[in-house]
């Protein structure tokens, strides 16, 4: 299965500022990047990258880590779509085959979860993200666009009612938790391993636990 996973250059992860510089977050965010093109090659899916600006894969190792992040896979193509997240996604839609949106964000994605993605029936099917986002589509049918826009679910529920095709939602933990704060940083640390973890690990993120709620703390190193 074709999957289509979109990816912003310039600036990403805005909103990991109180953590993380311009440049960690940039290299947070291709970390993050290679270990969903990881998961999805060993689900069976054939990733392409959709980026909002060119992505200079030689650029993705960070000059000042130990543990850099590697590579991303030079047999993996990059398309090039400036335009907004909704149009660009619908630019890849609307053929005969089946396509599958993956966010370059979901830091505990396994190829397990993947696959059961890829393999559940339906014209589209969807992976809900925990605070209203689509973290995930297969999408079956060239009835169907996406809008991104606010509570995104519950629109892509709506254009599938309104197309007359059957919608399914996927009950997954591990694709239901995109990064986009640093309180999301408490489930990677307590549910993730591989690149992703030991990034963070590098980064001297931690748990911190004040009899509390659980949170997230930074031990500079």
């Amino acid at each position: 299965m074709r999957v289509v996973v979109p990816f912003g250059v310039d600036s990403p992860k805005t909103r990991l500022a109180p953590f993380f510089d311009a440049d960690e977050r940039r290299d947070f965010a291709h970390t993050m990047l290679r270990g969903v093109l990881d998961a999805v090659e060993s689900a069976g899916g054939t990733p392409v990258v959709l980026a909002d600006a060119p992505l200079d894969i030689d650029e993705q190792r960070s000059s000042d880590r130990q543990t850099q992040s590697d590579d991303i896979n030079e047999d993996v193509p990059v398309i090039v779509d400036d335009r907004p997240l909704t149009d660009a996604v619908n630019g890849q839609l609307g053929g005969d085959e089946p396509v599958a949106i993956v966010m370059a964000d979901l830091a505990l994605a396994t190829p397990e979860s993947l696959t059961r993605l890829f393999d559940t029936p339906g014209d589209v099917v969807a992976a809900p993200g925990l605070r209203g986002g689509t973290n995930a589509l297969v999408v079956r049918t060239p009835a169907f666009s996406v809008d991104y826009h606010g509570a995104s679910i519950a629109d892509h529920r709506a254009i599938a009612d309104d197309a007359g095709v059957s919608f399914v939602e996927l009950d997954s933990m591990r694709l239901a938790v995109d990064i986009d704060e640093p309180s999301d940083l408490v489930e990677v640390l307590l549910h993730g391993d591989g690149r992703i973890r030991a990034w963070l690990d590098a980064a001297g993120v931690a748990l911190s636990d004040d009899g509390g709620r659980i949170d997230v703390v930074r031990r500079r190193r």
